[in-house]
Formats: structure tokens, sequence, C-alpha cells
């Protein structure tokens, strides 16, 4: 088990997604934000069924970053409940996890 995690957080746009991704790399909270345009969520808020196209962020980082990366998601996504969720990565191609290593600082 690696001391990493994936986080997945959705966006309403590539604008919005753009902008976060380029803080959390700037703030040093990841090492890698891949954004996967054009995803459909399908979703229950507010009593109703909603279905709407956002964009979805792949945010690779430490284990012991996501409490904060997960608080710059809160104060600067323009969503009421932003999604952040993380899982942790069990293995990998050691040379890409050693740079997350590097490239991420502890907290």
């Amino acid at each position: 088990m690696t001391p990493y995690a994936v986080c997945y957080v959705t966006a309403p746009d590539e604008t919005i997604a753009k902008k976060l991704s380029h803080e959390i790399i700037t703030k040093q909270l990841a090492a890698c934000v891949n954004i996967v345009p054009q995803i459909t969520s399908v979703y229950a808020w507010e009593g109703k069924i909603n279905e709407d196209a956002e964009v979805m962020l792949v945010i690779k980082t430490k284990k012991s970053r996501v409490d904060d990366l997960s608080e710059f998601i809160r104060a600067n996504h323009p969503y009421s409940v932003a999604e952040v969720i993380s899982m942790p990565i069990e293995n990998g191609n050691p040379p890409y996890l050693d740079w997350i290593g590097k490239t991420v600082p502890e907290k």
C-alpha cells in the first residue's frame, strides 16, 4: 500500500476545471490533474433527479494532503456541495509514484 491517493472532483465546465487544476498544482496540493471532458452526471438533489453535463478532475496526490485538497475545493468551487472523493492508490509504476512523492510536500 502506498501513501498516495487519487481524488475525483466534478466541475460544471472546462474553464472552471482548468482554473481549479492550475491552483491545485500551484499550491502543491497534487502532482497531476487530468481533466476528463464531457461526462454526464445523474444524481438526486433537493428532491429531484438531475442530469447535467460536467467535466471530471482526476487528481493524484498524497493521502496526507486529501483534507487540504478538499478544503481548497470547498472554498473555491462554485457548487454548494462539491464532490471530492478519494481512493488509495494501492500499487502503480514506481517511478510515477516516486514523482508524486517528490512533487507533493507533506503537510
